[in-house]
């Protein structure tokens, strides 16, 4: 039988214990996707969709109105067809994605608004409601919990390692995968349906070597599917995303986005990319038109040659730029500043502020005062992260510019003189 429709061709040949069609809800596999007017025609003389053949209601200055003028953004934007329905597909887009991370074509990609839409449509698709449940390993992104609670789900939490110092490569030590523990927990929990990982993690910055997804793709007693999330991969080692084993497992969805890396968070495009088959039902579950004509436009323009190489050059000089403020903070420990935890793979750092009496112990009281004071009195935001498990007294830091990155550090050194 062919699965979901789909050539010989792109039938996933691993694992073997998989079956896409037992992990998806029952209803979902049967729907019949809502077929919009661009799914059949989008050229011609378009009466099939009741738009506003008018256009839009922007006044836009005449030519001969030399004191008025459209900003270049702006008019480029009006340009682009905004009466008329965005693609429900946007094809070319994928078809970047698929260049940019050696995807085999780009049926191997999805777009969402933002990766918290794809999070969303995931839990709906493959967990049922108040039978199901999700594994997250904290501390890790919330919108896992709160899509969990809006979908009626169960999470079960296995921690990430907690104690200790972080092992080279991320193989041990703290903020790394407990891989053995999770197993148990799925073991002993067979309505588990999605695993979800993050990777570089957010808030510890610690990268999941490919290795421990492997096992985890393969661990026979799992039927679910395993969602690694890569908001922040361009930020670590070359080689380290999990977008590489897509073509060989079906039971594996990679998440990105270009928020982070490319600069672009307020468009807010997300991305999944995973087998052809969870493609597709992605695609029967969106909503139509989820992805705006001005977003899709910044979205290609973000993916072409030269853009890319622009972002490569930005993420290489916050890269610097991390080792740069990781010095600074270092700079800082005679004051009550702890080293910086975590894997440090990402834009950001976790470093935890310390008791001042030289105990060396977190102090959660003194770290919520520190990071208000920076906020409400000096206009420095960092986010707090103390109530995280292995992040007690812990702020998180995110790389800003050279200077910003000055004035956090002065700032800081101030408050925690005082504090």
């Amino acid at each position: 039988m062919p699965i979901l429709g789909l050539p010989p061709s792109l039938y996933p040949t691993k694992p073997a214990h998989f079956d896409i069609e037992k992990v998806i809800r029952p209803n979902i596999l049967s729907l019949h996707p809502y077929r919009c007017a661009r799914d059949d025609y989008s050229e011609g003389i378009l009466l099939d969709a009741n738009e506003n053949a008018l256009g839009h209601s922007i006044p836009s200055p005449s030519k001969q109105d030399t004191g008025s003028t459209l900003e270049p953004e702006l008019e480029h934007t009006l340009d682009l067809d905004l009466h008329r329905y965005p693609s429900p597909t946007h094809d070319p887009i994928k078809s970047r994605i698929a260049e940019l991370r050696n995807l085999p074509g780009p049926e191997y990609a999805f777009l969402g608004v933002g990766s918290d839409e794809v999070i969303d449509l995931l839990m709906r698709i493959c967990v049922a409601p108040g039978k199901e449940k999700i594994l997250t390993t904290p501390p890790t992104y919330g919108m896992y919990a709160v899509c969990a609670q809006v979908n009626d789900v169960g999470v079960v939490k296995c921690p990430l390692e907690l104690t200790g110092a972080f092992g080279e490569g991320g193989e041990k030590g703290r903020f790394s995968v407990r891989l053995e523990e999770m197993k148990k927990a799925i073991g002993a929990d067979p309505s588990i349906k999605l695993i979800f990982l993050c990777s570089p993690g957010n808030p510890t910055g610690t990268l999941i070597p490919l290795r421990t997804v492997r096992e985890l793709l393969e661990y026979e007693n799992f039927k679910g599917v395993v969602v690694v999330d890569e908001a922040y991969i361009d930020f670590a080692e070359e080689g380290a995303s999990a977008a590489s084993l897509v073509h060989e497992y079906a039971n594996l969805c990679v998440m990105q986005t270009l928020s982070k890396s490319f600069g672009l968070a307020a468009i807010r495009l997300g991305i999944a990319i995973a087998h052809p088959a969870l493609i597709q039902i992605l695609m029967n579950t969106k909503a139509p038109y989820n992805i705006s004509t001005p977003t899709a436009s910044l979205a290609l323009s973000a993916l072409s040659p030269p853009a890319v190489v622009s972002m490569r050059e930005k993420v290489a000089k916050l890269v610097a730029s991390r080792q740069s403020l990781l010095k600074g903070l270092a700079a800082l420990q005679l004051l009550g500043l702890g080293s910086a935890i975590g894997g440090n793979d990402a834009n950001f750092v976790l470093v935890p502020i310390l008791e001042k009496n030289g105990s060396g112990k977190p102090d959660n009281v003194r770290a919520q005062q520190i990071y208000k004071t920076l906020a409400e009195e000096h206009g420095v935001v960092v986010r707090y992260r103390g109530g995280e498990p292995g992040c007690t007294g812990c702020v998180r830091i995110t790389v800003g510019t050279e200077e910003e990155n000055e004035v956090l550090l002065r700032k800081l050194r101030e408050l925690l003189e005082l504090l």
